[in-house]
């Protein structure tokens, strides 16, 4: 077993060998990453920590936590197929070699003989049994695969056909959903493949196949058919194409298709990178959010691949931001554990299945590890992210967001108008993990029921006498740009929507997706965004009103940023309402239209970072046809840490802060909007008319 005592990682100098000496935390430059060194004893006080919950047999290993949906047997089952994945980059980096090694090896060996024995106590819950263990059973494979002459090759005889006939059902398994899952079915036929069991030719193509469906423009792609675009992106559909085709018999199976999935995990990254906030914070958005540094994983997927447009410095500082940003907040716990939670332990950030293994499957950004002492990796010259040498702007056309990163305080932006985990054409409730007009580095969505089913923050809906908000998924994106004529500082989205009140049905299952429930339809609501740094000018129109709905009973209600925090300082200022929290601001002001009394919304326990949540928002009349404007900003001074003073906070600008204003002009097909922003730029920029989008109810 890895010892326990192993201490988390110092920082270390640049370039990252094992040999240097090394350089103390009162010495080391911000940026310095980890050498080897402390990436492994990293690795190893996650691999101890859950190692000291095994079963007596190793086959479960079922850390401390609230019993997860599908039982105590999954929840051993996860743990240990999950850390396996750790134990295995460990044996191969090592290349098998070391007593703590072998005793790793053999520690997981001896897990694996139990876990396939049907008489043993913890076995493991096999494949036909639940359908978790489909999951599971792929990272088994991927490891026993990986680390094939230092654990497969000594197991006996007996408990390599009962591992095979534990994998065996996936042969013809029309069950698996359309997801990354497909990769599940595919590693495990491909190891069973390897070693004579059974598989199916036709399974294999039509995972590939079905794979190559979910891809989009500049090497992003949805999970299934669902405008799903999150972190699975990285950690799931770039991360298994890569080590698939590193198991043995893979090639035979590929037929060349390796280059190209190489191709789109170079595109991809070159956003992936510009997703990190300088203090390593990953964006937090979409489901899984209880993986935490997983975000690490495709940065390590380049290396092993030697994709060519970022160097492998480049792409392991961004992996040692991410997972030293975990690390500097108590990640793992003192005694080694990964809860469910983000920063700390939130119960509420996990799926209503999760259990005390899931978390582990942020192993996979310790990838890494994998690569040996003398891997040229460890030697690269670091190069910084994105957002450490200047401000950041550009699309993710694929997913319809706007990515604005700021250097100064380091937080990026992505302001969304294309991903809300639903299909094309329905209606259904707004997932707050995905749906939401704006996500960030430095905040997170609240996640609290009411969040569920009453968008507030980062919304623009209709709020009717109940106060009942609207939903806006499925919108439908109509432009994603930089403008050509800004000098690559002004960028654009929009998107229209059948803005709807949603009826939830009880009992609805929150793995991603929005509520279902009875719909009701306000009318099209279409909503454009022009960012530029820390502020954007936000565009709202109700293009008509339903028949049979009373416009004197309803408000158009915006939010903006949430900050968290123990105690949020929040504050109307004007026609400005704003919130902030140690070095962030979060601010919305009114540019046009009839605001009412700004307002702060104030939610306790709704979100990850910190015990309460403030979130500015403003009220306006509903007037079908009229335009409504507002600046929406966050921003902050991370990267001194000084929390904002008295003359930072809103009603006591510097003289040299402008007025922002907007004026929309209508030119027919399209409409002029001149915006004079608060550094007194100014901007002129032409918008597509919205028509009513298509939609299918369900």
């Amino acid at each position: 077993m890895i010892d326990a005592r192993t201490t988390a990682p110092r920082r270390g100098s640049d370039p990252v060998t094992d040999s240097e000496t090394a350089v103390t935390p009162d010495t080391a430059p911000a940026t310095a990453d980890w050498t080897r060194t402390e990436w492994v004893a990293y690795a190893d006080r996650v691999l101890a920590g859950a190692q000291a919950f095994a079963s007596p047999n190793n086959a479960r290993i079922t850390p401390p936590g609230a019993e997860g949906g599908y039982g105590r047997a999954i929840d051993g089952l996860e743990g240990f197929a999950r850390t396996f994945l750790l134990a295995g980059f460990r044996i191969v980096g090592e290349r098998g070699q070391g007593d703590a090694i072998e005793e790793l090896a053999a520690f997981y060996a001896r897990g694996i003989t139990a876990g396939v024995d049907p008489t043993a106590p913890d076995r493991w819950v096999r494949l036909d049994e639940h359908a978790q263990a489909k999951v599971e059973a792929a990272s088994i494979a991927l490891i026993l695969d990986m680390t094939r002459p230092w654990i497969w090759a000594r197991l006996d005889d007996l408990t390599q056909q009962r591992v095979i006939d534990y994998f065996s059902p996936v042969v013809g398994d029309t069950t698996y959903p359309q997801t990354n899952w497909v990769w599940f079915r595919l590693v495990v036929q491909t190891f069973l493949r390897s070693v004579g069991g059974p598989w199916s030719a036709d399974d294999v193509a039509d995972d590939l196949a079905r794979h190559d469906t979910f891809a989009r423009s500049e090497g992003w792609m949805s999970d299934g058919d669902e405008r799903s675009f999150d972190h699975y992106v990285g950690w799931a559909l770039h991360l298994y194409p890569v080590l698939w085709s590193r198991m043995q018999g893979a090639s035979e199976l590929a037929n060349g298709r390796t280059a190209a999935d190489i191709v789109a995990l170079d595109r991809f990254l070159l956003d992936a990178v510009a997703l990190v906030g300088a203090d390593g914070s990953p964006l937090l958005q979409g489901r899984s959010l209880i993986y935490r540094f997983a975000a690490a994983a495709p940065f390590w997927v380049g290396v092993l691949a030697e994709v060519p447009s970022l160097s492998a410095g480049a792409l392991r500082h961004a992996a040692n931001k991410v997972v030293a940003h975990f690390a500097e907040h108590t990640v793992p716990t003192a005694d080694g554990i990964l809860t469910m939670g983000w920063h700390d332990e939130w119960r509420g950030l996990a799926q209503s299945y999760s259990g005390p293994g899931s978390p582990y499957w942020a192993v996979k950004g310790l990838l890494g590890v994998m690569l040996p002492a003398d891997h040229e990796v460890w030697s690269a010259t670091s190069a910084p992210l994105p957002i450490e040498n200047a401000d950041t702007l550009l699309t993710v056309n694929a997913a319809g967001w706007i990515v604005s990163g700021t250097s100064a305080d380091g937080i990026v932006r992505v302001i969304n108008h294309g991903t809300d985990h639903a299909t094309d054409g329905s209606l259904v409730g707004d997932s707050p993990l995905y749906a939401r007009l704006g996500y960030s580095t430095a905040t997170s969505p609240l996640l609290d029921t009411e969040a569920w089913e009453n968008p507030l923050e980062q919304s623009v809906t209709i709020v009717d006498s109940l106060g009942r908000a609207t939903h806006r998924a499925a919108m439908q994106l109509t432009e994603v740009r930089l403008q050509d004529d800004a000098d690559g500082t002004l960028a654009i989205a929009a998107s229209v929507s059948d803005a709807h009140w949603v009826t939830a049905e009880l009992g609805g299952r929150r793995h991603g997706s929005g509520l279902d429930g009875a719909i009701t339809v306000a009318g099209p609501l279409s909503v454009h965004s022009l960012v530029r740094g820390a502020w954007e000018v936000r565009l709202a129109r109700l293009e008509s009103l339903e028949s049979g709905l009373d416009a004197a009973s309803l408000r158009l209600r915006i939010g903006g940023w949430p900050l968290a925090g123990i105690a949020p300082i929040t504050g109307e200022t004007g026609d400005a309402a704003w919130a902030s929290e140690g070095t962030l601001l979060s601010r919305i002001s009114c540019l046009q239209g009839d605001a009412g009394v700004p307002q702060v919304a104030v939610r306790p326990n709704a979100t990850p970072l910190a015990p309460v949540a403030a979130v500015p928002f403003l009220d306006f009349p509903v007037v079908a046809g009229d335009w409504v404007a507002v600046l929406v900003e966050l921003s902050g001074a991370q990267l001194q840490g000084a929390p904002l003073s008295g003359a930072q906070l809103p009603g006591s600008e510097p003289d040299d802060q402008q007025s922002p204003s907007v004026e929309i002009l209508d030119h027919g097909n399209e409409w002029e909007v001149e915006v004079v922003w608060p550094d007194g730029r100014e901007t002129s920029s032409l918008l597509p008319k919205h028509r009513r989008p298509s939609r299918t109810d369900r």
